[in-house]
């Protein structure tokens, strides 16, 4: 089940996503760090109401926030749509335990049917450089790379941008 998180639920979140980068560390992919995603970060999607989880058992197992917001280091970047109704994914994250079961599609899933039934132009987002296994993941999903950013206070190396035309 995919539904909206709730303030209590941010600390679970953390804890997920805590997991996900000491995942990603042992794989050599320094994605994620004891910066961010923070709790900061995770409290401002919740005022927004842009954070969702996914429950399993009623354990949450997963999150990604859905956004119509387009921020400053994405304005540069040559996109396919007008910068007029498009929505961004971010920190999208499955525990480990739970990983390679579909459950990151569930939540990509729910996240552009949302952007469908709303009308939007396409689906954004960015991922790290070097994780090849996202990269794999969306770009089987349909979604066309685009330039790099660059995130000094994650990692020296770009995130590539990447949407998803509806």
């Amino acid at each position: 089940m995919i539904r909206r998180a709730k303030k209590h639920e941010i600390t679970d979140i953390l804890g997920i996503t805590n997991s996900c980068a000491e995942d990603m560390i042992k794989k050599g992919i320094f994605q994620w760090n004891k910066n961010y995603p923070s709790r900061e970060a995770f409290e401002k999607d919740l005022d927004r109401n842009e954070l969702y989880v996914l429950e399993k058992n009623d354990i949450i197992i997963g999150c990604i926030v859905i956004s119509d917001f387009m921020d400053k280091e994405y304005i540069p970047i040559h996109w396919d749509t007008p910068n007029t109704k498009n929505m961004y994914i971010h920190r999208l994250a499955v525990h480990p335990n739970y990983q390679g079961k579909g459950y990151a599609s569930l939540l990509m899933d729910f996240a552009e049917d949302v952007a469908k039934t709303q009308n939007f132009l396409s689906v954004r987002l960015d991922t790290f450089s070097k994780n090849k296994r996202n990269i794999s993941f969306y770009t089987a999903r349909g979604y066309q790379q685009k330039e790099d950013i660059y995130f000094p206070h994650k990692s020296e190396f770009p995130f590539h941008c990447y949407e998803l035309v509806l």
